[in-house]
């Protein structure tokens, strides 16, 4: 049998390179997107089964170039790559959006493309690493939030429409990983609220001062990123795709507790954790006014 190979997006660290890692550690020949020489050559240096290639999912000509770094057969991709954009909504500019969506969602789906040829050929498989905030909305985090929404609507309806050719497309849904972004997050909390207009640091100061706190509860039950690659090891190796596989006890909980409240109480709970509270008797329409 010959050596199955698979393409994992956002391969220099994290999620991504805990996925390449354990792949080629199973005998598969991986194909690794990684933006920087540093990611390229610490991935090569775990296992002669991996190749580097210079991949941002958002950059045309990185694309265009995937025809001649790949194998003519493709086995399975992986579409890892993500960002978070985080903050009050009415606080991210169009600029900010419309990178969120291009990162999650709009990259994915043109590296799908591009590598579709391939997979049609091998019957492949198509996995896209969403979150547990594709299926619940979270406060601070709406935009990020929508992103995985969008991917999670994409990834069933290529469920269907990739059937007749034999492509299987299935999404991985992890709830905190212990990743680089949230070691980093109390100095992104403090940049956030610092880059805001003065009007909307007093609005929200009580949300990031909840932020704060959540922040840190959230890390201290943060998950491995192997575990997340376990997962999609798993997938990629059953015989049929599961169109969702949840990771961790905390997405679980979550999950359930979204069935089984009505959203006026999901709201209480989510404005609880951030310890929010009713504000309707202050003066917040113009924080000018004091």
């Amino acid at each position: 049998m010959s050596t199955r190979t698979v393409l994992v997006t956002g391969a220099g660290r994290g999620i991504g390179r805990a996925i390449a890692v354990r792949l080629a550690h199973s005998g598969w020949r991986v194909h690794a997107g990684v933006r920087s020489d540093v990611a390229a050559k610490g991935l090569a240096a775990e296992s002669d089964l991996i190749t580097p290639v210079e991949l941002d999912v958002t950059v045309p000509e990185h694309l265009a170039a995937l025809d001649r770094a790949l194998p003519e057969r493709l086995d399975a991709l992986v579409n890892n790559t993500g960002v978070a954009v985080a903050g009050p909504l009415e606080t991210l500019s169009r600029a900010d959006m419309q990178h969120q969506f291009d990162v999650n969602l709009f990259g994915p789906l043109s590296v799908t493309r591009a590598v579709l040829p391939r997979l049609r050929r091998a019957r492949g498989r198509v996995l896209f690493v969403s979150s547990v905030n594709g299926r619940v909305s979270f406060p601070f985090t709406g935009i990020y939030n929508a992103s995985k929404y969008a991917t999670e609507a994409a990834a069933d309806c290529l469920r269907v429409e990739l059937r007749p050719f034999g492509v299987q497309v299935g999404l991985v849904e992890p709830g905190v990983v212990d990743t680089d972004p949230w070691h980093g997050m109390d100095q992104l909390i403090d940049e956030l609220e610092a880059g805001l207009a003065p009007e909307h640091r007093v609005l929200y100061a009580p949300h990031f001062a909840g932020e704060r706190r959540l922040t840190a509860k959230l890390r201290s039950g943060a998950k491995p990123p192997d575990r997340v690659a376990a997962v999609v090891e798993r997938q990629l190796s059953r015989r049929r795709v599961r169109p969702r596989s949840l990771v961790g006890a905390d997405a679980r909980s979550i999950l359930v507790m979204k069935a089984l409240l009505p959203p006026r109480a999901l709201d209480a709970v989510w404005a609880r954790g951030i310890g929010l509270r009713d504000r309707r008797d202050t003066a917040v329409a113009s924080p000018a006014v004091r």
